[in-house]
């Protein structure tokens, strides 16, 4: 039996890599087919602690309660984006910390944000308060919905509100998982 040994990527092979790499990356921190970003986003006004009222379940919250999320605005245009979730079952805090980036003009709400490395997932702004006091944030697909408010609790008449216009969205509002938020040392 022989081994056949694999030649190193040509440089054009390396570039194309790099390239799909960059496109795919690119289109993931897009907002899904039909949905637009909130315009005149003002990144200062967005900026502090936000709590997280209901979300479509994902891997990387799965049985946190009292999670939140803080953004701050670093000199070099970036985001910095700490989310924070009591795990029960551990009978401790996790936290993740990572990095948004605007997709493109600033006065629009739809952002890339990492907390991996090189790898961008989206952070589309979909509804938002115009005082600041809520906002419902998308994915880059219809599996990830946020509904966040400045407060732990929303009033039901802005709740929903905010569901109705997931409905019409496209997202399955059935899913929606309501997060507690009961603690005090969060």
């Amino acid at each position: 039996m022989s081994v056949s040994r694999l030649s190193p990527l040509s440089g054009l092979s390396r570039y194309l890599l790099i390239a799909c790499t960059l496109l795919l990356s690119a289109c993931a921190s897009a907002p899904p087919p039909g949905i637009t970003p909130v315009g005149g986003f003002d990144l200062q006004r967005y900026s502090g602690k936000w709590y997280e009222i209901t979300r479509l379940d994902n891997r990387f919250e799965r049985g946190l309660t009292d999670v939140s999320a803080s953004y701050a605005a670093q000199a070099d245009g970036s985001v910095q984006v700490i989310n924070r979730g009591y795990d029960a079952d551990a009978g401790r805090w996790k936290q993740a910390q990572g990095r948004a980036l605007f997709n493109g003009d600033e006065h629009i709400g739809s952002l890339k944000v990492s907390f991996f490395g090189p790898f961008y997932g989206g952070y589309h702004v979909v509804a938002l308060d115009p005082d600041y006091r809520w906002s419902m944030v998308a994915g880059n697909d219809r599996s990830y919905l946020w509904i966040l408010a400045r407060d732990k609790r929303l009033p039901d008449d802005v709740m929903a509100r905010l569901l109705a216009q997931a409905r019409q969205l496209g997202f399955d509002t059935d899913k929606l998982i309501p997060v507690k938020q009961t603690r005090s040392d969060g």
